[in-house]
């Protein structure tokens, strides 16, 4: 018990010193003045519909997690499911994906859902989310493929620039994937052997099975319909941000899509709330068009800033009103 906790204790410093670190870098050049001033001059009527179109998205989520419990048996108010969801991101921002078993264990405890059931809808979910994201990404890299090429060529190195591109690299890169090839045929049998490889497919094998899932689903065109809501709320979440600084509110909705796509992969790695790694994907992707250095730092601290505080008193108030709501249904 007690080297549980400690491990966890290690893994929750060092994932708070992961976010802390690259927040400090991200920002260990920018005066504060400046973020201040540009608060200042912010217009926060964006701001504030950034975080109505942001809890659309949470009650979205919740309804579309309704609509996977239904088929298992289980009618859960929407109240709970929404605090839940809640609750999910606040214990994201204290230690990394330990919110999905937060909300599962709340749904347990108030709805009477099976953990493991629980758990299975929100692998699915998941994946679903995912599946958006890469086809989004591949929107994005297509059709803002000459700005970020451009921006990398100019900025990041003409060196690397030219090397993705130069005719040498293709055939190297082709030869080495026609020898990986071979070179997996050959040993195959012996990677299949080791952990790693089976792993990995069992990651695979889930992945699919949960594709398969989808199609099992009661409603699933109401399951759709939510998962593209959900994302066309996170879309405009970031978009809206823009009309609030006279820096920013000249740029596209493509722009937007950018920028929320690519700082979506920040909250991928291991950052609590994705604190550090999505400012430095949402100030890299503005700085591809022309928006200062300063001025990203000023628009992603107050875009992820203004929801992380709303996701904060969210989680916290349904924590409080979880009891509250469901003191008749606790003492049946």
């Amino acid at each position: 018990m007690l080297k549980k906790i400690i491990v966890k204790v290690v893994k929750f410093s060092l994932f708070l010193s992961i976010g802390i670190i690259l927040f400090w870098w991200a920002y260990r050049d920018q005066n504060i003045d400046e973020i201040v001033n540009a608060l200042k001059n912010a217009n926060f009527f964006w701001i504030g519909a950034s975080l109505v179109f942001g809890f659309l998205s949470h009650l979205s989520r919740a309804m579309r997690w309704n609509l996977m419990l239904q088929p298992l048996g289980y009618n859960p108010r929407i109240s709970n499911t929404l605090f839940a969801v809640f609750v999910m991101y606040l214990a994201n921002i204290a230690f990394p994906r330990l919110g999905e078993v937060s909300r599962c264990g709340i749904m347990k405890r108030y709805e009477k859902v099976q953990l493991s059931q629980a758990l299975g809808t929100v692998f699915i979910e998941r994946i679903v989310d995912f599946i958006l994201l890469v086809l989004l990404l591949a929107v994005v890299l297509i059709a803002q493929f000459q700005q970020i090429f451009a921006f990398l060529r100019d900025n990041v190195s003409h060196k690397f620039a030219n090397i993705i591109v130069s005719s040498q690299s293709f055939i190297a890169v082709s030869i080495f994937g026609i020898v990986a090839v071979f070179l997996f045929i050959i040993f195959r049998k012996k990677l299949q052997a080791t952990s790693l490889y089976r792993k990995i497919e069992d990651i695979f094998l889930d992945f699919i099975e949960g594709i398969k899932t989808i199609k099992t689903l009661e409603n699933r065109t109401a399951f759709i319909a939510h998962s593209l809501f959900i994302y066309l709320m996170y879309f405009l979440m970031i978009y809206v941000c823009f009309f609030a600084f006279d820096f920013t509110s000249h740029l596209s909705a493509m722009v937007g899509l950018t920028v929320f796509v690519l700082a979506s992969f920040g909250m991928v790695a291991p950052s609590p709330g994705g604190i550090g790694t999505w400012h430095i994907m949402a100030i890299g992707t503005l700085l591809i068009y022309q928006i200062s250095e300063s001025h990203a730092k000023a628009f992603a601290f107050a875009a992820h800033g203004s929801m992380t505080l709303f996701l904060i008193v969210a989680g916290f108030v349904s924590l409080i009103l979880l009891p509250v709501t469901n003191k008749n249904t606790q003492k049946s």
